[in-house]
């Protein structure tokens, strides 16, 4: 079984801002050769104009369809964490992998002000409309955690379970390395750069993908004896191409942000996925997360840190696919 991809563009119900996404699913084979299954959306990359050959969560006869899946980055991220997930998932999940306001190929929004992550969750929900997909398990890493956890609030009926990896559901700069101090140096950060964000934009992408930053990350928080050069570089390349003061103001609003108040309502199927070293968003969280929502489960990582799907992948994707097989319906 090979698989297929197509891209596409949701129009933001809030501000009509172009929400880049990409689905992609088995293809099966027939007596005609290679097909995709006939409930996966067929898109142009037209934004609303764009088609679909069916509904989402029926086959054309009925049958119910593949399950999807929808994955849910951090910030200033495009897709670096999911490497090796979408691989496990490929074979028996329609993947949709969307990109953030201002990241990856979704433009910067219109509303520079519509930057929270309840935007974000809304934007997630014009995605599964513009795919046509009903329920959807949502996978967030870091940020996408919280994008996870508001889409449950604002959009419960279209979540089906959630994967929550190295992430923190309320107000993440209070706890960087168990300390406020990243907290108190954001506005100073964003003042400074607002003088002149032209050249803080063109130093960004000359120094951020350098072999040398990423001796840095090694030094300051990711595990080089587990994590390849290779595999995250790209993340080093993404980040340096968003907007500063736009990834500011996300980060911003992003740690304004608390669904602390949201756990113990949660009924739907979820697994909390930590890394023993994570600095970024200690492990302690995911403890608390799984304390606290209804029948979580929880893996621990060890040595893992902010980028434990990638350090651990064999790790990380056996529990993921063990996780939807024993606690997802078709």
């Amino acid at each position: 079984m090979t698989s297929s991809q197509q891209d596409g563009y949701a129009i933001s119900n809030a501000d009509g801002t172009p929400i880049f996404f990409c689905v992609s699913a088995p293809k099966l084979r027939s007596d005609q050769g290679d097909r995709l299954p006939p409930q996966t959306p067929v898109h142009s990359s037209g934004g609303s104009d764009a088609t679909s050959t069916s509904t989402a969560n029926r086959s054309e006869n009925g049958s119910p369809s593949l399950r999807t899946v929808a994955l849910c980055d951090g910030i200033g991220c495009d897709g670096f964490a999911w490497k090796y997930l979408r691989r496990d998932l490929a074979s028996s999940y329609r993947i949709v992998h969307w990109h953030y306001r201002g990241h990856g190929r979704t433009p910067s929004p219109r509303d520079r002000e519509r930057l929270t992550i309840p935007d974000l969750a809304d934007d997630l929900a014009s995605v599964l409309d513009e795919c046509r997909v009903e329920r959807a398990v949502l996978i967030g890493h870091s940020m996408g955690v919280q994008v996870s956890l508001e889409t449950y609030r604002r959009h419960r009926e279209r979540v089906s379970a959630m994967v929550l990896m190295c992430g923190s559901p309320a107000h993440p700069l209070k706890t960087v390395h168990d300390s406020d101090r990243l907290e108190a140096l954001l506005p100073r950060l964003r003042n400074v750069v607002a003088r002149a964000p032209w050249l803080f934009n063109r130093l960004s992408r000359a120094i951020l993908p350098t072999r040398a930053s990423y001796l840095v990350a090694t030094l300051l928080e990711v595990n080089a004896k587990l994590l390849k050069q290779s595999d995250f570089m790209p993340y080093l390349r993404g980040i340096s191409r968003v907007d500063l003061e736009l990834f500011l103001d996300m980060l911003s609003a992003a740690n304004r942000h608390s669904a602390r108040d949201l756990l113990p309502e949660i009924d739907v199927p979820v697994l909390i996925v930590a890394g023993s070293r994570d600095g970024f968003t200690p492990p302690w969280l995911s403890v608390e997360m799984h304390r606290t929502i209804p029948n979580a489960e929880l893996l621990t990582v060890d040595n893992g840190t902010h980028t434990t799907p990638i350090e651990r992948p064999e790790q990380v994707g056996q529990k993921v696919m063990d996780f939807l097989d024993r606690r997802v319906a078709d």
